[in-house]
């Protein structure tokens, strides 16, 4: 008795030691895939190849972007300038205010010069606001024709809810963006080689033409970890800390912003939102959205039994799914998102017979804002199927046909046989 109890609990101990990891893991896998609670206003974030909305959060609503708009700047710059370029600091640069290289270090002045490259790294590793400056003049001639450049930059992209008036994100009423409109912005930048590997650079020594150089690192806490291959910190009073970043793990880019939110005790509650945004999209899985199988429509097809000749017929044609349709559910996937079906023909042309050679070539288009993804559609009908359900017409066009050709036949031998009996009167045989 003894003994067997011994055994029973052996076994009940082993069985909790193998179970127990497993469980672990699944409560993890929750944790991850349960939409986190941020301190940011607002939020998003986007699968960087698809565009795909993951993570939302009053994604199209008026922010400020304040320093993050240097992510802009930064592909202007990069777009129209070369890293071995001398740019020349101008009056306007000594009036900005912190962060910048003349408040901050006292190391430059108008009219001395930089490299395009250090310009860059002062700009996004440290945030420059006169670095913004150098690059307005340098490539537009003035900061107010750069803001002009800004904003045609922003309608070129499509981005509607997005106006920049100044170069750097110092505040303005009418210098806004959204966290949807941001992450565009973002993505497009990060395209660029220059801009792309200025982000990734955690620290830099750059140099100034009079001989002073200035140590800088990057604002961004959080690069190199966890995945995080780059961003752009910002913050004004009325914009909260703000932050985009670009996050690789396992070989998926996903772009993040966080607007309006906050820094805490160690200005790391922003980096935080951030770093529970990605755990979380990393972890989402789509789900389904209709089912393999599901019927879309009946299509009403009109045709001719007898193809070119003879009564017109109505067949009801279901359209099935042949896989799931999935998505990330978000508020603005399930409000957006669009469904058509697409007959790859001109459907007031489209008739039954044509339909059942064509009936494996139907698509569903699903489209979300920056997403399109189409999925196959099976007409229930082939060419059997018509023939089948007009076998008693043609049996009697059939029935017809022979009596007809047995009637053309009946005639032709009639009129031979008349010719023949006349032809015996005339010759007098009887």
């Amino acid at each position: 008795m003894i003994r067997k109890r011994i055994l029973t609990s052996l076994i009940f101990t082993i069985g909790l030691t193998l179970i127990s990891p497993l469980a672990t893991t699944t409560a993890k896998a929750a944790e991850t895939t349960t939409k986190p609670t941020l301190a940011a206003k607002y939020a998003v974030s986007i699968d960087y190849e698809t565009g795909e909305l993951i993570y939302t959060k009053g994604i199209d609503e008026k922010a400020y972007p304040a320093s993050t708009t240097k992510v802009l700047t930064a592909l202007l710059f990069a777009e129209n300038k070369q890293k071995t370029d001398v740019i020349s600091y101008p009056e306007s640069g000594k009036n900005q205010p912190d962060a910048s290289l003349y408040v901050n270090f006292k190391a430059i002045k108008p009219g001395d010069t930089m490299t395009g490259d250090d310009v860059m790294k002062a700009l996004l590793l440290f945030s420059a606001n006169d670095s913004a400056c150098m690059i307005a003049d340098a490539v537009s001639g003035s900061e107010s024709s750069f803001i002009d450049a800004m904003n045609k930059k922003v309608a070129d992209l499509h981005l509607k809810n997005t106006h920049f008036a100044t170069v750097n994100g110092l505040h303005s009423p009418e210098h806004y963006t959204t966290a949807y409109d941001m992450s565009i912005i973002a993505k497009e930048a990060f395209h660029n080689d220059w801009v792309r590997e200025t982000m990734g650079t955690k620290d830099a020594t750059i140099a100034i033409s009079n001989g002073k150089t200035i140590k800088i690192e990057n604002r961004n806490k959080f690069l190199g970890k966890n995945g995080n291959i780059g961003g752009k910190t910002g913050f004004t009073t009325p914009a909260g800390k703000c932050l985009v970043s670009i996050y690789e793990r396992d070989g998926r880019k996903m772009v993040g912003v966080v607007f309006k939110s906050d820094s805490g005790a160690n200005d790391d509650i922003y980096f935080k939102d951030m770093e529970k945004m990605m755990d979380y999209s990393y972890g989402a899985k789509r789900v389904v959205d209709l089912k393999k199988g599901t019927e879309l429509e009946k299509l009403k097809l009109e045709y001719k039994p007898l193809k070119f000749f003879g009564p017109t017929k109505t067949i009801e044609v279901p359209l099935t799914l042949e896989e799931d349709v999935t998505y990330y559910k978000n508020e603005i996937n399930d409000k957006e998102t669009t469904r058509t079906v697409n007959l790859n023909n001109n459907s007031k042309d489209l008739d039954a017979w044509t339909l059942a050679k064509n009936s494996d070539k139907i698509k569903l288009d699903v489209k979300e804002r920056a997403y399109s993804k189409s999925y196959n559609v099976k007409a229930d009908i082939n060419t059997s199927k018509l023939i089948t359900s007009n076998i008693i017409l043609y049996f009697i066009v059939l029935a017809v046909i022979i009596l007809a050709i047995a009637l053309v036949l009946f005639i032709i031998s009639s009129i031979n046989k008349g010719k023949r009996s006349k032809g015996r009167r005339k010759k007098g045989i009887f």
